[in-house]
């Protein structure tokens, strides 16, 4: 491989020796850091009978307390601006973006100058693995405002030397204006957006999206772009190739990204986070090796405002490879989805990305848009599992239906009840996709 195919070589293809090493000298800094400035990690290290000595290998590790988001919630409720959490001097920090859960109240993330700099190498390099260039013209169509990934996105484009532009969500106009007018060669935004963007160009424009010459769209942000069907469509619709990107709004931007091979997304970030993979029901770490299923932890390695030890991510991912032909030496994963968007169907897991791949592979008859009607909370559903797809030209319905049904239970053993509505009845989204319809009482019992 050349070296102008990676942006650090050094670390991009380091053995797993050295990195270890790094790691190890790494983490013992990062926590002297937190015995010494986190009110919050002295608290959970006190509960847990956890002195400083008792880290003196990497492995070590293993035997420090999990931090969940619940946590860094209730930390910052009760120590506000930024939490027991915060580790360094308020006035050391330069920038706030947030993150919403499932209650919909913010959760702020706070970063220094320095834990800039790491954000911007991390999320550079994340891009520069998927293929993006100096000489690229970036149309950012993903939020810009809070959203972790918007300012850092500008940041680390600027970085290798690209054009950003800085579009956001919510103007389709402006994005194909800055297309044409700048011809553009790159899109950054969700999977969703990209599949609305290319209707609305279809309804608006009149004209298909593979005639505005982008090369490349870079998603993330939600699993899809992953999707063997779902990608086969945006590419078709787009012309491009479409690579997809994974982070966490408490740890970095994008630390996850495929690179040409597209057969999974690199680790990018070993230097500055630490990765385990778990078995997200008993805690137990799992080896990252080929076809380990479990939930990603993270541990930051140099941050200085928030540092998180064990941060469960709630990401359930899938170890594809430990090597790659591309020469990087980060392992290789796919997102499945969240554990807690998880649902569980007579004690069989069901992921919403997952009903909606097998939905996609009925393309071109559905457009692969889906809904999950759900009568209760979840996690527990009572089947059948009640989908609503979108078709597309005139199929045999009925035939469709069984069709799909059929595969839905060979491929996730479990039995669905499948409704067939026209092209356009379920809503579109032009940032994260709602794969669930809640049909029941809000704060209900389930």
């Amino acid at each position: 491989m050349r070296a102008s195919d990676y942006l650090d070589k050094k670390i991009e293809t380091a053995s797993g020796g050295f990195m270890r090493k790094l790691q190890e000298e790494k983490l013992a800094r990062q926590l002297d850091y937190l015995f010494e400035r986190s009110l919050f990690y002295q608290e959970k290290f006190r509960a847990a009978g956890l002195r400083r000595k008792h880290f003196r290998r990497l492995r070590d590790i293993e035997d420090f307390p999990f931090t969940v988001k619940e946590e860094l919630r209730e930390s910052q409720a009760a120590s506000p601006p930024l939490g027991k959490h915060m580790a360094c001097d308020i006035d050391d920090i330069v920038r706030v973006h947030s993150s919403t859960g499932t209650t919909g109240k913010p959760s702020f993330v706070g970063i220094t100058r320095r834990d800039a700099k790491v954000w911007t190498t991390v999320t550079a390099r994340s891009f520069y693995t998927q293929g993006l260039r100096k000489q690229d013209i970036v149309i950012h169509a993903a939020g810009l405002t809070l959203f972790v990934a918007g300012l850092s996105s500008k940041d680390a484009v600027e970085h290798i030397g690209g054009m950003f532009v800085p579009i956001g969500t919510g103007a389709s106009e402006k994005a194909l204006m800055a297309i044409q007018m700048l011809k553009a060669t790159a899109m950054h935004c969700t999977p969703s957006y990209a599949a609305y963007f290319a209707d609305w160009i279809r309804r608006e424009a009149r004209m298909e999206p593979r005639e505005l010459g982008l090369k490349k769209l870079f998603c993330g942000a939600e699993p899809g772009a992953g999707i063997p069907a779902v990608r086969a469509k945006l590419q078709q619709d787009w012309g491009a190739r479409v690579t997809e990107g994974l982070g966490n709004a408490d740890m970095v931007p994008i630390i996850f990204s495929e690179c040409p091979e597209q057969s999974g997304m690199h680790f990018n970030g070993p230097d500055y986070v630490l990765a385990e993979v778990i078995d997200p029901d008993s805690g137990e770490v799992l080896p990252i090796e080929k076809g380990v299923t479990g939930e990603l932890v993270y541990t930051s390695l140099e941050r200085e405002c928030v540092p998180l030890l064990r941060f469960r991510t709630r990401d359930r991912v899938t170890v594809l490879d430990t090597s790659c032909p591309c020469g990087r030496t980060g392992f290789k994963l796919r997102c499945v989805g969240r554990t807690d968007d998880m649902l569980m169907v007579l004690g069989v897991n069901v992921f919403p990305s997952a009903v909606k791949d097998v939905v996609s592979s009925f393309h071109p008859r559905t457009t692969g848009e889906i809904q999950i009607r759900l009568e209760e909370p979840p996690p527990k559903v009572a089947p059948p599992l009640k989908i609503t797809a979108e078709y597309a030209g005139t199929p045999d319905l009925n035939a469709l239906k069984n069709e799909i049904e059929q595969k839905i239970k060979a491929t996730l053993t479990v039995t669905a009840t499948v409704t067939l509505v026209p092209p356009n009845t379920l809503p579109r989204y032009e940032m994260k996709g709602q794969l669930i319809e809640k049909a029941y009482q809000p704060g209900k019992k389930g």
